[in-house]
């Protein structure tokens, strides 16, 4: 094998931002209480500098004005001496053709001592003394013109009071002095340097200070900003907690109560929001459970409704394909039959198409304001012939005045013909069905069924509009027909924005009330229709 070139290796990436992100805290809460404290270290970084520059500053100003008011002292207690021990004589004299000191005042600032102890006790700071001439200005004034050979010197030589400290900071203080002599006019200039202040050990002590307030203002802050971020952070994660619970199942997770009363406005707001959408939700999937539930009842017993007649039909055929297909009596009895099971079975087809159609919302209504009257008057008619082979009286009560409701006419008189169908279905011969409109309140209509039939039991009346209910009692009417009518009837009036009550009492007949708007466009609220004070159950002899 040939030598070829190595691989290159790969670089290792600098793990830099990954080290950085992990020592940023994840947690809301710590950040939170971070930033604060961050915000104040930072605040009080930026001030105390600030501060002690303007302290110092302060400080300096105030001792540079004391000095300059020191040396103004000095001068003045210099002028009072050389007054009183001069006299009216010459402070400068003429010695071989030079200008010098008089010996006298020479000898008093130095052999006496008088220009160390102004020095010590009124300046205390070093003091230069420079003497010459003095001559007016341009403003009147007597300025001195001091000779740089007449310069006399004191250093302080004072113990400092506590606290003070030789100051190089401050400035050179100096003060001038211009006197008239009788024998000549001299002059007088103090320079004051190195004063005796308390600036700097004033200044450190508030330093000190500073930063033991900043100190304190610091773990304050770490506490204050920790209590906060608890404060803010608890509504947050009761919050989390609540959709952990409900993202586990738990549908009727809430955030409390008491986090809707305290805390900041907008936490209040979120909470709020929170558990109205959680309600929303718990409502909507109790809705499709619901839903769910109903639907695998409906399939169960569409598929027992369509058993029974093809199993029917399955056996007259089988039957008819054997030894009795040959009799001819037998063979029209059982084609009759299948006969039968077929229209039953395109009865149930077709009443599940329309429920269905009713229940997806593709069935659109055609509301017209025509009057009610011929569309129940219209209804009623296509049921008389039945009445009429069963031997029951099918009576009539509607308004001598037009009632012009917006309805859908095909659609209410399939509610009124399959009101009626039932009640001729659960009448015995020689009863009586009686159908009555009547204005409602707000110029709706109120539409009655009534019959003297056999009634239904109390605890099934809630379950009379569940589809392919046809009650518990086994009878011929009862075993009749799609089980579907009564759930129609409820749709196309909750369609129409109306209502549908039932009242019955077993062996005395049974009354359903329809109530419909005015307009079903303009309602908004949907009431339960009332009681009448007059009942064809309460007296059946009232019924005719």
């Amino acid at each position: 094998m040939g030598a070829g070139r190595p691989e290159p290796r790969p670089t290792a990436r600098p793990a830099t931002r990954p080290a950085v992100r992990a020592a940023v805290p994840q947690s809301f809460q710590t950040r939170l209480a971070f930033a604060f404290v961050a915000v104040v270290a930072l605040t009080l970084s930026l001030v105390a500098p600030v501060i002690v520059v303007r302290l110092d500053d302060y400080f300096r100003a105030q001792e540079t004005q004391s000095l300059e008011r020191r040396a103004q002292a000095a001068v003045a207690v210099l002028d009072r001496l050389i007054g009183d021990r001069v006299g009216t004589r010459a402070v400068l004299i003429v010695n071989n053709g030079r200008t010098v000191l008089n010996p006298e005042v020479e000898r008093l600032l130095r052999d006496d001592g008088a220009l160390q102890l102004v020095a010590d006790r009124v300046a205390e700071a070093d003091l230069a003394l420079y003497f010459g001439p003095a001559a007016l200005d341009t403003t009147g004034y007597l300025s001195p013109n001091p000779d740089p050979r007449l310069h006399y010197d004191a250093v302080t030589q004072i113990t400092p009071d506590p606290g003070q400290a030789r100051d190089g900071a401050i400035p050179d203080a100096k003060a001038e002095l211009g006197r008239a002599n009788a024998v000549k006019d001299w002059g007088m200039v103090a320079v004051l340097s190195n004063p005796y202040t308390s600036r700097a050990t004033t200044l450190s002590a508030l330093t000190g200070i500073l930063l033991i307030m900043a100190a304190v203002a610091f773990v304050v802050s770490m506490v204050v900003a920790s209590f906060l971020a608890y404060r803010f952070t608890t509504p947050l994660m009761r919050l989390t907690d609540a959709s952990r619970r409900m993202k586990e199942g738990d549908l009727s997770s809430r955030v409390a109560t008491d986090e809707l009363t305290r805390g900041t406005l907008e936490i209040r707001e979120l909470s709020t929001q929170f558990n109205q959408m959680a309600a929303r939700l718990e409502e909507s999937v109790a809705i499709i459970r619901g839903d769910r539930d109903r639907s695998r009842d409906f399939l169960a017993d569409v598929s027992h409704e369509l058993r029974t007649p093809i199993a029917a039909t399955h056996t007259f055929i089988e039957l008819l394909q054997g030894p009795a297909g040959e009799d001819p009596a037998a063979r029209e009895e059982f084609l009759g039959s299948s006969a039968a099971q077929l229209d039953r079975l395109d009865w149930l087809a077709q009443n599940l198409l329309e429920l269905s159609k009713l229940d997806s919302g593709l069935v659109l209504l055609d509301l017209r304001p025509e009057d009610i009257r011929g569309t129940v008057e219209s209804a009623v008619e296509q049921q008389l012939p039945t009445a009429e082979r069963k031997g029951i009286a099918l009576l009539r009560a509607l308004p001598d005045r037009p009632l012009r409701v917006r309805h859908d006419p095909p659609r209410v008189a399939q509610v009124v013909g399959n009101l009626v169908g039932n009640a001729l279905k659960f009448t015995p011969r020689g009863g009586e069905v009686r159908v009555s409109v009547r204005a409602e309140a707000a110029d709706g209509a109120r539409i009655e069924v009534v019959d003297t039939g056999i009634g239904i039991p109390p605890h099934e009346l809630p379950l009379i509009f569940d589809r392919f209910y046809r009650g518990a009692q086994s009878s011929e009417a009862r075993s009749t027909g799609s089980g579907l009518g009564l759930a129609i009837v409820k749709s196309i009036v909750d369609m129409h924005h109306g209502t549908i009550a039932v009242e019955s009492r077993l062996g005395r007949g049974t009354r359903f009330v329809v109530t419909l708007p005015h307009d079903p466009r303009e309602v908004t609220a949907v009431a339960a229709p009332g009681p009448d004070a007059a009942s064809p159950l309460d007296d059946p002899a009232e019924g005719g």
